[in-house]
C-alpha cells in the first residue's frame, strides 16, 4: 500500500512537470493538475482497494497482470506483424497487430484468474462462458491500457520530451512504466463507485 502511494506521488510529479512544459497559461496549468490528480488519485484508491484485506489480492493482481499481458502481448505481435499504425503521429511504434496481441494477451491472463473460479456445481457457469467473459475483460482492458500509454505520449509529444522523467535508467519516469495501469485503474475506479454504491 505504502508502494501505492509513494508511486502515485512521484506520477503525479511527473504528469505536473509534462503539464509546465508544454503550456504557459496559468488557467490551463490549474485545470490539467486538478484534471491530474484527480486521475491518479483514482487510480491509486482502486488499487488499494482492491488489495484490501476484505477482498483480497485478486482484483489488483487481474488489473496489474492484465497491463502486463497487455504490454508483453503487443510487443510481441507487434515485432512479429508489424502492420499499420494506429496512431504514428503521437506514438509512432503502436500497431493494430500489436493491439491485438495486447488483447489476447490480456485476456489470457483474465482466463488465468477467472477459469479456475468457476462454480463447478452452478449449471449456469460454463467453460465457454468463462472464456468469452475472459476475452470481452481483456480486451476492453488492453483497449484502456494503451490508451493510457497514448495519453501519456501525447503529453510528451506537447511538452518536448522522450521521457516524463529519468528516475528509471534506461526506462525513463514512474510514469512512463505505469501510464497503461493508472488508465486502467483509473476506469475501474468509475465503475466501481457505482458498483459499490449499488452493494451498499
Amino acid at each position: 500500500m505504502a508502494l501505492v502511494v509513494l508511486v502515485g506521488i512521484g506520477v503525479y510529479f511527473e504528469f505536473a512537470k509534462l503539464v509546465l512544459a508544454f503550456t504557459d497559461s496559468l488557467a490551463v496549468i490549474a485545470i490539467w493538475l486538478v484534471g491530474g490528480l484527480v486521475y491518479v488519485t483514482v487510480a491509486c484508491l482502486t488499487l488499494l482497494i482492491l488489495n484490501s484485506p476484505y477482498l483480497g489480492m485478486t482484483g489488483a493482481m487481474v488489473l496489474i497482470g492484465g497491463v502486463i499481458g497487455t504490454d508483453v502481448g503487443a510487443y510481441f505481435a507487434g515485432r512479429t506483424f508489424g502492420g499499420p499504425k494506429i496512431a504514428p503521429k503521437i506514438s509512432p511504434s503502436k500497431t493494430w497487430s500489436g493491439l491485438i496481441g495486447g488483447m489476447i494477451g490480456a485476456s489470457g491472463v483474465v482466463a488465468f484468474f477467472l477459469v479456475p473460479a468457476i462454480d463447478t456445481s452452478d449449471p449456469d457457469a460454463t467453460m465457454s462462458g468463462a472464456l468469452l467473459s475472459s476475452f470481452l475483460y481483456g480486451s476492453v482492458l488492453a483497449i484502456v491500457a494503451q490508451s493510457g500509454d497514448f495519453f501519456e505520449s501525447w503529453m510528451k509529444r506537447r511538452a518536448g520530451v522522450k521521457d516524463s522523467g529519468s528516475l528509471i535508467p534506461g526506462h525513463g519516469g514512474l510514469f512512463d512504466r505505469t501510464d497503461g495501469l493508472i488508465a486502467v485503474a483509473f476506469a475501474s475506479g468509475l465503475f466501481m463507485v457505482p458498483a459499490l454504491g449499488l452493494i451498499w
